[in-house]
């Protein structure tokens, strides 16, 4: 193994100052082209430019940063990101040269008109985003809670189904005090139920969505034992004579949360994560080192790190305390890994680095056989562009399974854009995977043999595909379908977390659609992965979720006017920067979409191995109304430990006298 000191050393990449240099390689006829700090080698020497559309700055497109190439840098492609909505507003709305007089007058007037709308309806989405209705009377599914183990009661959730009873704050008793009634989960999505008030049979008018985790979710009897008023809803109060009788007849038998379900929620939501805590993590410019990071901010499990060099705090990253991404101080020292030593360390002594028991673990593999070598070829998702399964090669074996992985085709010289991967990670396949599952392979950048056949690119580079047994094939039963919503991570802005759907699943890989976005944004992410939530979490935890784009009006109010006053070719209206990657690959056929676990590939058994933005910080309100007032009293005993079967025995509290109030429902 390499010297620690070297390791560290050589990874320390120049920060050269922005711009674009050609020289020739002494040992090469290739030419190399910094760019960024960075080394870029082209086969034939030439390359196209592009100019950054943040900062103007001209340079080598495929050394650019994003997806489409349209930034020259993380800086500006996060700058632009901030402000895409306006921005794309914007640019479509630019004036041509060659208006008319008569276009001109009618053009500017209704462009700022419609740069306003824009502006007012991206505010009220972010602010009034609401998933109830969103996901409407229940016929968009949600993925269950217990597909998300690394989330509040991930674990624990089975016993919560439909027809289980709760009560809730009566929003339509017509009385000045805060009062309850008892309703029955309709459907689930998430954290969120589908709500319907006893008495009300299949009336479906008055359905509601409500976060069963929230403090005001109750088990029936509870407003008994604590003395709450349990009044029916006023539209349904001449239903019925004796509510008493009814309620007894109705909830005998039936299911309740558990008496000690809130209390387990809050247990759940205990992060061990403290602020200042030192971990070693990814570094955003170059993936091919860590570098030593401060918990400066903890939401739910999720992690704002500020690299340990930054000193206004500005220069952070976001990831889930599970994520592979970070690791315990001396993580990347023991495995042979690069690291950017920080001489901050220092002088910040009294900090705890975070205990090693805190970190996802991995699997143990068995390196003393059959084994990754250099120069093997593998099929990876490119984590610069999580949209693409690519060609990757092995560059370095590290120690504890650890591969450096790199995309063929779109390396730097001095390998600063390789980036690791675990042997047993779920992102990197044998060579024919994405032929086998109909996925849309991307060959290495310059390829001219297309189609791409795998064994004639290995006769070509002299190589050898990694054998099939050293690839991890366990596919656990994660319970997402095609069409679920959910909540996920935009990786490549780690900060951000939005409205999303599982639009496909190939045995245990789902793709990724991220609502409103176009499908070239879609990623490819591990049914296990700690960067998806269910539907709600965001609102459980406090953290800020993005809605979906807002597209659809303006699309036809900008299509209308670019029609009206010039014509010209139509762009698109929800673009978000993205990747590194020089790759431009298309989404998924829609031909493709569907669960396809049915049909995994026919691989070997492995070989049994030797031992087995800132989000707002904003808490939901936590504590109930405690009103006092007459209630109910039910009696109930325990059937299960995720539910309880109630034998009811009511005594109601019935209004005589009555205000009419809105019948509007309040949603959670």
């Amino acid at each position: 193994m390499e010297n620690p000191r070297d390791l560290e050393d050589r990874s320390s990449c120049s920060s050269e100052s922005r711009g674009t240099h050609l020289t020739s390689s002494s040992n090469s006829s290739l030419t190399l082209i910094k760019t960024n700090g960075q080394v870029y080698t082209y086969p034939d020497g030439k390359a196209g430019m592009a100019t950054c559309e943040m900062c103007g700055m001209v340079g080598v497109r495929d050394a650019f940063y994003s997806k489409t190439k349209r930034f020259c840098s993380v800086s500006c492609s996060r700058s632009f990101s901030s402000n895409s909505k306006k921005a794309s507003i914007l640019a479509r709305l630019q004036v041509h040269k060659h208006l008319t007089k008569w276009n001109r007058v009618f053009f500017f007037p209704v462009c700022f008109l419609v740069f306003q709308f824009v502006c007012c309806v991206s505010a009220v989405t972010l602010d009034m985003f609401d998933w109830g209705r969103y996901l409407g009377d229940g016929d968009v599914m949600g993925a269950p809670v217990n597909c998300f183990k690394h989330v509040p009661m991930g674990t624990s959730w089975g016993g919560i189904s439909e027809g289980v009873r709760i009560e809730v704050p009566n929003t339509d008793s017509g009385l000045p005090l805060k009062v309850y009634w008892i309703a029955g989960i309709i459907k689930l999505a998430g954290f969120k139920a589908l709500l319907r008030y006893e008495g009300f049979d299949s009336d479906s008018t008055r359905d509601f969505w409500l976060n069963l985790c929230v403090p005001d979710i109750h088990p029936v009897g509870w407003c008994a034992a604590g003395g709450k008023p349990l009044v029916p809803p006023q539209t349904i109060l001449h239903r019925f004579t004796n509510w008493k009788t009814f309620l007894v007849k109705r909830l005998t038998g039936s299911k309740t949360l558990p008496p000690d379900f809130a209390s387990k929620v809050q247990e759940s939501m205990q992060v061990p994560f403290k602020k200042q805590m030192r971990v070693e993590v990814v570094d955003k410019t170059h993936l091919c080192r860590t570098r030593v990071a401060l918990v400066e901010q903890v939401i739910g499990g999720r992690l704002r790190l500020v690299y340990e060099e930054c000193e206004d705090g500005t220069d952070d990253f976001w990831c889930h305390m599970y994520s592979p991404l970070i690791h315990n101080i001396g993580w990347s020292r023991s495995i042979g890994h690069r690291f950017k030593r920080s001489d901050v360390s220092k002088k910040l002594g009294s900090l705890m680095d975070a205990p090693g028991q805190l970190f996802a673990k991995v699997k143990e593999v068995d390196q003393s056989g059959s084994w990754f070598e250099d120069g093997m070829k593998l099929e990876a998702i490119d984590p610069l562009n999580l949209s693409a399964i690519c060609v990757a090669t092995v560059r370095k074996v590290l120690a504890d399974g650890y591969l450096m992985i790199g995309i063929d085709g779109s390396e730097a010289a001095d390998g600063s854009d390789w980036f690791c991967y675990h042997s047993t990670s779920p992102s990197i396949f044998p060579a024919g995977f994405c032929e086998i599952n109909n996925i849309e392979l991307t060959p290495p950048r310059g390829y001219s043999t297309l189609p791409f056949r795998w064994f004639e690119y290995l006769k070509e580079t002299k190589s050898v595909a990694a054998p099939v047994t050293l690839f991890n094939k366990d596919v656990p039963n994660h319970g997402f379908h095609p069409g679920m919503k959910l909540e996920a991570v935009d990786l490549m802005e780690p900060r951000l977390v939005c409205v999303a759907t599982v639009t496909r699943i190939v045995h245990r890989l789902l793709r990724i659609h991220f609502d409103g976005w176009e499908d070239e944004y879609d990623q490819w992410v591990d049914c296990e992965s700690p960067d998806l939530y269910p539907v709600g979490w965001c609102q459980l935890t406090g953290y800020q979720l993005q809605p979906p784009a807002v597209n659809m009006v303006l699309q036809k109010v900008i299509s209308f006017l670019s029609d009206s006053v010039f014509s010209e070719r139509k762009l698109p209206i929800a673009k978000r920067p993205v990747s590194l990657s020089g790759a431009v690959v298309t989404g998924v056929p829609r031909s493709l979409s569907g669960d396809e676990n049915e049909t995994p590939p026919n691989y070997p058994s492995p070989p049994t191995p030797a031992s087995a933005a800132q989000p707002p910080s904003v808490d939901p309100q936590r504590s109930p109304n405690t009103e006092g007032g007459p209630g109910t009293h039910t009696h109930t005993h325990t059937h299960t430990h995720t539910h309880t079967h109630i034998h009811a025995r009511t005594h109601l509290t019935v209004p005589m006298k009555r205000k009419r109030v809105g019948n509007d429902m309040q949603q959670s």
